[in-house]
């Protein structure tokens, strides 16, 4: 994959995660700059989610810890756990708004 790809990728799995907060209606605000997604909660905890261009991943930070994904079949997959982004997102998420919140 080179840079180009890379990004593309990356711009698309991070659109998915914007629309899906966006229609889940649950109360977290979250700010894009630069290579960087900040996701915020009421209690004022964050979830980070940023792109890591010389490795070719997206890296993700919260309170559960840090998670590394790389591309993999149509997949962005944790090179520690095994986990898929957008379930991970989700899960951190609703550990952080101590809800469950409904998204595709």
């Amino acid at each position: 994959m080179n840079d180009t790809e890379f990004h593309q990728l990356v711009d698309i799995q991070m659109t998915k995660i914007e629309e899906a907060i966006d229609d889940s209606g649950a109360d977290i605000d979250y700010d894009v700059s630069g290579n960087v997604m900040t996701l915020e909660f009421e209690d004022r905890s964050q979830i980070i989610i940023n792109r890591q261009e010389p490795m070719h991943e997206i890296w993700l930070a919260s309170k559960s810890g840090g998670y590394h994904f790389k591309y993999n079949d149509g997949e962005w997959i944790c090179s520690k756990t095994g986990a898929e982004l957008f379930s991970l997102v989700k899960t951190e998420c609703e550990k952080h708004a101590n809800e469950t919140i409904e998204w595709e």
